[in-house]
Formats: structure tokens, C-alpha cells, sequence
């Protein structure tokens, strides 16, 4: 097995896998009028007094969007202030944390590289991360100690089951079931991001050891998968992570503004955390189980492929853009416009019930009960958010693209959201 890999990395180093050109030209996402794209600029101003009326009434202390159809930004604007203590504006080219927005760009280079035929979806993870090892589930568990039983699972867990939450691995401090809050704790795992010296191969190896919630690819629990799946992707490449990504995604895609840990030059740009005190005044987020400062302070060793990354509104529209150009992005071809036709099937059944969302192998997806519900897109609209109150989505049907960042925890009544893509939606005119 290491040998495989040292010769992947050989051949990398020699530029196998660099991003091929493609056949098509799509021009770059570019400053564009509303009109010329079917979209009216007076429905879109109706964005701008959602925004400001939510700021108003204190749901949140600023925002950014953007909304693009047919490669042309028609609506990029910025409000309120990233920091409310220091006065600072908010700009749109604001740097935002976007934790779970990672999952999409992990996601999308594990497929680039299952594009060089160098596994298959359904390979047991264990194949290439032998620290796997037979797959265990959680049978009992003592609360007074935090000692617990397993029993085998029948079935081992899947790249595709990392893919597509339904490994059966839970998401520690975040996870629904208090049983796991306690064992991923106990057992050292680092959730999320961190400032701490820590490498995602010391935290995926911590994991491997613990036990599941349910069978491989049986249930749907959002977990750290994509943390696994990002250790994955160096071990396959035989490069670090955020080089990886760096080298074969942000780097042709013109993404200059996206990374696990930012450039001293784009510090100021980070915007702040932030929360209402005890009268309702907006304050910085201070520090619990994470520390805001992640991308600018401490060790910057762990790449979260579940959550690590931070990004600008426009930088990930480009992300986007390349999906609904079918894996093309000015000219360089990232993924086959078949590969995109299969990622954005629905992979996980029935699992996430009647909610008129399924998921594929890097975003949820609009079904027909969701296209029906309206205000959400046509039916395989992909989209996605973020822990620090960020969301996207795009319409292929549409070729509409629409974010919303925010930067804020705790509950503050912010219904931006649905309201941001109900507007967006209203203001196509053709």
C-alpha cells in the first residue's frame, strides 16, 4: 500500500494529475446587468430591504450576497458592520468562516481524484485508512464512566457512505445524541476547527477507533466524514490537504480568498464572530469548544475537510459556477459533465424522509416535494450552509446562483435565509 501511494505521489509531482483543458470555453462569473439575463434589477432591490429591515430589527448585525445567473453577478452588495464593537463595515469581499461549506470542495476533490481511477466508490474506507479496521456499533453505554460496548457490524463503512453521511460516524460536540458528545471527548477528537497543534490524521486516527451510531449506509447522521475524507485525499494524492486543494481547485478556479488558514495580508479582512449579550447588543463570540480566531491564530496545522475553510461570497460563487457549467470553469475542465450528472442524483433513498430534500455526493438536493413547497428552486437545486450562519444554493434549471453570509451564533430570529432565496427566485423576468 505505500508503495502505491509513493508512486501516486511521483506521478503527481510530475504533473499527471494536473486539471486538464477542456473542449468548452465558459467565461469567467463577471460583473453583469440583470435585464440581459432575464432577472429585474427592481425585484432584486426588494433583497436590499429584506436585508436592511433584519438589521433593523436586530436579527443580525450584517450581511453579504450575492446572486448570479448565466455566469453574470447581477447583485453583489454588502450591509451593516463584520465587527459592531470596533465599527468596522462589512464589505463584500469579507472573509467569512464557512465551516460546512467545506464539505462540497472535500467532496469535490475526492471525485477529482476517483476520476483518475484510483478507487471505487464503494471500496471499504479500511482499503486506504487501514487504522478502520473492522467497523464496531455502539451497543451499551454507562454514563457514569463513559465505558461502552460494540458489537460488528455486518456491513464496513464506504467512501460513498462518507460521502453522503451515512457511515454511521457522529459529529462529537455537535451531535445529536449525548452518548457520542461524550465519547468523542473522552477519546480526544477534534470537531470543527481548532487553533491547536493537531493534524487531521492524529484526529481521524482517534475516530477510527470509536463506534458507530448505526450499519454503514442504513441511516442518515451528519458526521465527520468529510474530516476522514480529507486525510483520505492525502493519502491518496501523497500531498497535504490544503496543498491539494489549493494546487488543483482554488488555484483554477481563481479562488484567492479561500483558505484553512488565511494570509497575514487578508487578516483585516476576516469578519467577527458575533452574538447578542444580555441586552441585545452585538458582541464578539468568545471562546468555548472552538476559538473564533481559527484561520488567523495558533498552530494552523488541522485541516477540516468537514468545516475548516473561510471564503468570500464571490470566491465560492465561482465554486458554484463551475457545477452548473458541468465540472468547466474558463476553460479548465475539473470534473466530467457526467461525473456532475451522477454527483447530483439522489444517493441516500428514503433516509432523510418526506422533506423535500435528499443529498448527493457533495450537496442536499431539491426534490419534487421541495420544488412544490416552492421558494426553493427547481427540482435538483443543490445547496448547503454553514455553522457560523452562512447558506447558498444553485438552480441548474435556472443556472441561478444565490448567497447569503452572515456571521453569527445563538438564536437571534434571523430568517434571512428562506427569505434571501424566496427574493432571488421571485426576481427572474423572462
Amino acid at each position: 500500500m505505500k508503495f502505491i501511494f509513493t508512486l501516486i505521489f511521483i506521478l503527481l509531482s510530475s504533473g499527471v494529475f494536473a486539471q486538464t483543458e477542456s473542449q468548452l470555453y465558459t467565461p469567467p462569473l463577471s460583473e453583469g446587468i440583470a435585464e440581459d439575463v432575464g432577472m429585474s434589477d427592481e425585484r432584486l432591490s426588494r433583497i436590499d430591504e429584506m436585508i436592511l429591515n433584519a438589521i433593523d430589527q436586530n436579527q443580525i448585525p450584517g450581511a453579504a450576497a450575492l446572486v448570479a445567473r448565466d455566469g453574470e453577478i447581477v447583485y453583489k452588495k454588502a450591509f451593516g458592520l463584520a465587527d459592531n464593537e470596533a465599527g468596522r463595515e462589512l464589505r463584500t469581499d469579507t472573509i467569512f468562516r464557512i465551516a460546512s461549506q467545506t464539505k462540497a470542495i472535500t467532496s469535490t476533490a475526492v471525485m477529482m481524484l476517483w476520476e483518475h481511477g484510483l478507487f471505487q466508490l464503494d471500496d471499504p474506507i479500511s482499503d486506504y485508512l487501514p487504522v478502520f479496521g473492522e467497523a464496531q456499533i455502539l451497543d451499551t453505554f454507562n454514563a457514569d464512566d463513559t465505558t461502552y460496548t460494540t458489537v460488528p457490524a455486518e456491513n464496513q463503512i464506504t467512501i460513498r457512505d462518507l460521502l453522503t453521511h451515512t457511515s454511521g460516524i457522529g459529529y462529537g460536540v455537535i451531535d445529536g445524541d449525548e452518548r457520542f458528545k461524550m465519547i468523542y471527548e473522552k477519546a480526544g477528537v477534534t470537531d470543527l476547527f481548532t487553533t491547536e497543534d493537531i493534524t487531521i490524521e492524529e484526529s481521524v486516527t482517534k475516530l477510527a477507533k470509536l463506534p458507530l451510531h448505526h450499519e454503514p449506509g442504513e441511516e442518515y447522521t451528519y458526521s465527520e466524514g468529510l474530516d476522514v475524507l480529507g486525510y483520505f485525499v492525502e493519502e491518496v494524492s501523497g500531498m497535504p490537504f490544503d496543498e491539494y486543494l489549493r494546487t488543483h481547485l482554488f488555484d483554477p478556479l481563481g479562488m484567492d480568498d479561500t483558505w484553512f488558514y488565511l494570509p497575514e495580508s487578508k487578516h483585516d479582512r476576516l469578519v467577527t464572530v458575533q452574538r447578542k449579550d444580555e441586552n441585545g447588543n452585538w458582541e464578539s463570540y468568545p471562546v468555548t469548544f472552538y476559538d473564533p480566531d481559527y484561520p488567523r491564530e495558533g498552530a494552523m496545522t488541522f485541516f477540516s475537510g468537514g468545516a475548516g475553510l473561510s471564503s468570500t461570497i464571490e470566491d465560492y460563487a465561482k465554486f458554484l459556477q463551475m457545477y452548473l457549467n458541468n465540472g468547466e470553469y474558463a476553460g479548465t475542465r475539473l470534473l466530467s459533465r457526467t461525473t456532475v450528472n451522477f454527483m447530483m442524483q439522489n444517493q441516500v433513498g428514503d433516509l432523510r424522509g418526506d422533506s423535500g430534500r435528499d443529498y448527493g455526493l457533495a450537496f442536499g438536493l431539491v426534490d419534487e416535494k421541495g420544488e412544490a413547497m416552492g421558494g426553493r428552486g427547481s427540482f435538483g437545486t443543490f445547496d448547503w450552509g454553514g455553522y457560523f450562519n452562512t447558506q447558498y444554493f444553485a438552480d441548474p434549471n435556472e443556472n441561478v446562483i444565490g448567497l447569503i453570509f452572515k456571521q453569527t451564533q445563538g438564536n437571534t430570529g434571523d430568517e434571512t435565509g428562506w427569505k434571501f432565496r424566496q427574493l432571488v427566485f421571485q426576481s427572474i423576468d423572462d
